[in-house]
């Protein structure tokens, strides 16, 4: 009866323990797992910050962190976010940056060569030019003109859909990106090509 009584409270004990130990792991971003790191990534950073689909706990942590502690409100801040974000560099011009648009007599400028014209009129302003990732479409399923697909032949085509192409890069991630880093109160004008 006394092993009973004793073996019973410190089955509980051990429990409230357990239950201490594990909501100590969550108080940290470093030891903190499953739905604490989404409650974690919403108090900093809202719904800017989710976690994907089957995305593990780890990555979603190094996420967080990288957020934390990204560089923000500089030109070097959006090339470096977009950079990350879809491999390749975009193309950042400031109408009030001379670096960016030349001047008199200087020997960046030429006329009749690529290049931007500057404007004291455009303050606070900059045109971004990012690039969409290089991607490699659906894997094994042939498109059109390819010899392994065909109607009516068992092969390797068939309708695909957006839903089939996983880990993308999407037009409002690129926006947002940018939208993350960029200087409050600027204008930031986008443009997304392939």
């Amino acid at each position: 009866m006394l092993d009973a009584v004793l073996s019973g409270w410190a089955a509980c004990w051990a429990f409230l323990y357990s239950l201490y130990a594990y909501a100590r792991l969550q108080t940290r971003i470093l030891t903190a797992t499953d739905g604490w790191l989404d409650v974690i990534a919403g108090d900093f950073f809202g719904t800017a910050i989710v976690r994907k689909q089957h995305q593990t706990d780890a990555s979603f942590r190094a996420t967080i962190i990288i957020n934390l502690f990204r560089e923000r409100a500089t030109r070097a801040s959006v090339i470096a976010i977009l950079t990350e974000l879809t491999g390749r560099v975009p193309v950042v011009i400031e109408p009030q940056r001379p670096a960016d648009t030349g001047a008199y007599s200087v020997p960046n400028t030429g006329y009749g060569v690529n290049g931007a014209y500057g404007s004291m009129l455009l303050p606070a302003q900059a045109f971004v030019t990012a690039f969409r990732p290089v991607g490699s479409g659906i894997p094994y399923v042939a498109g059109y003109g390819i010899s392994t697909g065909g109607y009516g032949v068992a092969s390797r085509a068939e309708y695909g859909s957006l839903s089939m192409i996983e880990d993308t890069v999407t037009d409002a991630d690129i926006y947002a990106a940018i939208d993350s880093v960029k200087v409050a109160g600027t204008a930031v004008w986008a443009r997304i090509t392939t």
